[in-house]
């Protein structure tokens, strides 16, 4: 009978702790999803169409595809001119597409994605139309890398996943003072640069190159990127002493996929004319066919035309003394009386004229006489003022340091200093 009366008082206690336990239990709350923002614009809020500008689609077949009548189109395209030109939408390119979310589905906002950090925003949804740029936040990051020489600068970038933009990157900083075509398998390079990422993870492009170290021919050729005047906010970059890398006159009219196939040579004999000796007073640079040739210094062109032997060609008129000309264009990229700067695309390798290959026969005039460009002193900018020196090398102390032993990121000079000491 006790054994009777125990178990009914332990199943009676059980029991009401599982009641305790069902009433101490309570069900988890709703947590409402944080509201997700594009643009500014609250998602929730939309229906959002992504899509990509296709070839001769313009800004008004868009919007009238999705229910926004001409009358407003039009409306729209006059009230943004100023901010965007709607005749400018590149085909491949990403939109956004916010509408209403009711039936009729009519667009309220277009978003056209100019590039990966950028966005130009044309708000029609109220009386009053507005435009502006978006910006993604970007968290900027340096890094170092280095590089050896195995058959051309461009294939080593290539080698450590680096963009050809980079490239041309460096091969405008060193365009003055290094002939691409001449480096030697096992010269090296070492770069610091910045890197771009949206929400840390999303490469959206490169930023400055802050310092950089080429090894050719057992030399070092250092370029720091330095401002000198606080005001213009115009970068330069200059060596370990001062002077700018930069000099009147590019070394090629070719940024640096080129072979010098032919050289100034007043006694050179030519197949095309027979095995004859006949002067050859430019040199030639070996490219592709669409090859871009640049203005090696700033000036006026002078002529920009078609004759004879030369085909196609330009020649600019850098001051009293210089003059450049460019010959066997594909075609001219600018016109006679035009200004050009250093740098500028002003035509195309081709094969016009008394050619055997692409390329551009590129000619070099001083006192109206074409000489060797390659054999004459030609003149360099300015270097730094005497006075900002001592701030110049103070500045580029931590970033040799940097290059020097791939540290990031850049110690204090002060630092540096005990280290060195150390």
């Amino acid at each position: 009978m006790r054994k009777i009366i125990f178990l009914l008082v332990l199943i009676t206690s059980v029991s009401s702790c599982k009641k305790e336990v069902e009433k101490t239990v309570t069900p988890p709350k709703k947590v409402k999803p944080k509201p997700v923002f594009k643009y500014g614009y609250n998602t929730d809020d939309y229906k959002i169409i992504q899509d990509t500008i296709r070839s001769g689609e313009s800004f008004g077949e868009i919007l009238d595809r999705h229910h926004v009548g001409y009358p407003k189109i039009s409306e729209i395209s006059n009230s943004i001119r100023e901010e965007f030109d709607v005749r400018r939408l590149r085909a491949g390119k990403p939109y956004l597409i916010l509408s209403s979310k009711d039936s009729l589905a009519e667009a309220k906002v277009f978003i056209y994605k100019n590039s990966v950090i950028n966005a130009t925003v044309i708000d029609f949804k109220d009386s009053i139309i507005k435009a502006h740029v978006y910006a993604q936040p970007i968290k900027t990051v340096e890094r170092v890398v280095e590089g050896v020489i195995y058959s051309n600068l461009s294939n080593t970038m290539d080698s450590l996943h680096l963009s050809s933009s980079l490239t041309y990157a460096v091969a405008d900083i060193y365009a003055w003072t290094l002939d691409f075509y001449k480096l030697q398998k096992g010269d090296s390079f070492k770069l610091v640069f910045e890197e771009k990422y949206i929400k840390d993870s999303l490469f959206a492009g490169y930023g400055n190159i802050k310092s950089a170290v080429f090894n050719h021919n057992g030399a070092n050729l250092l370029a720091f990127r330095f401002i000198s005047d606080s005001k213009l906010g115009i970068p330069e970059y200059y060596d370990e002493n001062g002077n700018m890398l930069r000099s009147q006159f590019l070394k090629s009219p070719i940024k640096f996929q080129y072979r010098i196939s032919s050289r100034y040579n007043l006694r050179r004999r030519i197949a095309y004319y027979g095995n004859k000796i006949k002067p050859h007073k430019g040199t030639d640079f070996a490219a592709k066919i669409g090859t871009p040739i640049l203005a090696t210094a700033s000036g006026t062109v002078v002529e920009s035309t078609r004759r004879g032997g030369n085909g196609k060609f330009v020649k600019i008129k850098h001051n009293s003394t210089y003059s450049t000309q460019y010959l066997h264009m594909r075609n001219q990229n600018v016109k006679k009386g035009q200004y050009v700067k250093q740098g500028d695309v002003i035509g195309y390798v081709g094969m016009t004229g008394n050619t055997g290959g692409p390329h551009v026969c590129y000619r070099f005039w001083k006192h109206g006489q074409q000489v060797d460009p390659f054999k004459e002193k030609l003149p360099s900018a300015e270097p730094l003022k005497k006075s900002l020196l001592p701030e110049y090398l103070e500045f580029i102390k931590p970033l040799k340091y940097q290059l020097e032993n791939k540290i990031l990121p850049v110690e204090e000079p002060e630092v540096i200093e005990r280290i060195a000491q150390n």
